[in-house]
């Protein structure tokens, strides 16, 4: 264990190290090449040629050097470890209410994702991040335990005046809220009424509140009081294909909410 934890050490107190390993693994390259792609020195990047010639890790390769097979282990492992811990800090501040238990993906797929948090002079920010994305948007699916008054606008605006496309899934609660008051159940009604948005409710919890924008994935994070802490949203792959999935199962097994259940 000391032996392997010296190795890991050596390699990260050096982002020259890191940065001529990971070169060598893709490929072969000259001194000369390594100099220009990492800024080292070349006295630096000797010595590292060096040590990494005595772990076996490279090898001489004519004018060049390239990756062994341990080498090229090393490099992939290492990455994914920095990949790892880059994601971590990014989600250091939010972590503690994201829905685990409910994501169907690898915490590194969040390695880019928007990360969007209240502040004293944007305190709304988590969910303007949320319209921003539903204004330009072409197509919008949610599932959701609720449906707020401003996206409820711009959905209905967007999609009523302007050629988007919407399928909401929804907790009947959600949709009660809204229909308790008089000028919003209008709203909802005229979304409902037309032919190109269809809403949804599921006869059951619904534990995430969902936005797919495109083939953007948004999702609101809440504390355990239902305090509404940040937003994060994603287009990676594996995220879009864990939160269209989780819509279409909630949309086969719910019922059309019709424009009837919401008369006056």
């Amino acid at each position: 264990m000391d032996t392997a934890l010296e190795e890991i050490e050596f390699l990260a107190l050096s982002a020259n190290r890191v940065q001529v390993l990971d070169a060598l693994r893709e490929g072969r390259h000259t001194r000369r090449e390594l100099v220009e792609r990492t800024g080292a020195s070349q006295p630096t990047l000797g010595r590292i040629l060096r040590d990494f010639t005595d772990r076996h890790w490279i090898e001489r390769d004519g004018d060049a050097y390239a990756a062994t097979a341990t080498g090229r282990l090393v490099a992939a492992e290492f990455t994914d470890l920095l990949e790892t811990l880059e994601t971590e800090g990014r989600l250091r501040e939010v972590m503690q209410w994201l829905p685990t238990e409910e994501m169907g993906f690898d915490l590194r797929c969040l390695s880019d994702a928007t990360i969007t948090t209240p502040s004293q002079t944007r305190p709304g920010a988590p969910v303007q991040r949320v319209l921003e994305l539903l204004e330009r948007a072409e197509s919008v699916r949610i599932f959701s335990y609720a449906f707020n008054e401003q996206s409820l606008d711009v959905i209905r605006r967007r999609t009523v005046e302007e050629g988007q496309t919407f399928r909401g899934v929804f907790s009947p609660a959600a949709v009660d809220a809204l229909a308790h008051d008089s000028a919003l159940r209008r709203r909802l009604r005229e979304l409902t009424d037309h032919a190109d948005a269809e809403i949804r409710l599921y006869d059951g919890e619904i534990p995430l509140a969902v936005t797919i924008t495109d083939d953007v994935a948004h999702l609101f994070l809440r504390d355990e009081s239902g305090l509404l802490r940040a937003a994060i949203d994603s287009d990676d792959p594996e995220v879009l294909a864990w939160a269209e999935e989780r819509f279409e199962r909630y949309w086969a097994e719910s019922s059309p909410l019709e424009g009837e259940e919401l008369a006056e």
